[in-house]
């Protein structure tokens, strides 16, 4: 007497396919998140109007001078991220105090064109930065919390779309 189940050798099949492709799409799937999470910083620096050189901005594309994206695929990590020095200080705010010589008024050479200020170390003219506090644009603090609210809804669809791809 034997017990004969339709189906059960192709779901055993479908099984072994979801099994070994999950990782691979895992992988795929956090590649894409990180993506997306510098398009929304991005947008963030743009929207808080914190373009200035664009050396920040262009910081937060993958591949680019001064990046950070790293995935590892054994742990299913992801960091992303900027190199730029001044980076945090944008973002969290900070004093006008010289950094060289802890002075509260500072030189600056240079001069104005329009609305903006051109730095240049050999002009005779210049400003005065005097210490006040610089108020942070948090760019960073926004973009991660929009993406924790996309990321957690957008993987759980990705993993749906799979399942159902795997198990038709």
């Amino acid at each position: 007497m034997g017990l004969n189940i339709d189906g059960l050798e192709e779901f055993v099949n479908q099984m072994g396919k979801f099994k070994e492709e999950l990782p691979n799409k895992f992988k795929e799937w956090l590649d894409a998140s990180g993506m997306a999470f510098l398009d929304i910083v991005q947008d963030e620096i743009i929207r808080t109007e914190t373009v200035d050189t664009r050396r920040l901005l262009n910081s937060f594309t993958k591949s680019a001078w001064n990046n950070v994206f790293i995935l590892s695929s054994g742990g299913m990590t992801l960091e992303v991220g900027t190199n730029v020095e001044y980076a945090w200080y944008v973002n969290d705010g900070h004093f006008t105090i010289d950094p060289n010589s802890g002075k509260d008024r500072r030189w600056v050479p240079g001069h104005w064109k329009g609305d903006s200020f051109v730095y240049d170390p050999s002009s005779q003219t210049g400003m005065l930065l005097t210490f006040k506090w610089i108020d942070g644009t948090n760019y960073w603090d926004t973009a991660i919390a929009i993406f924790e609210k996309l990321f957690e809804k957008g993987m759980e669809r990705k993993l749906q779309q799979f399942m159902d791809e795997c198990f038709k």
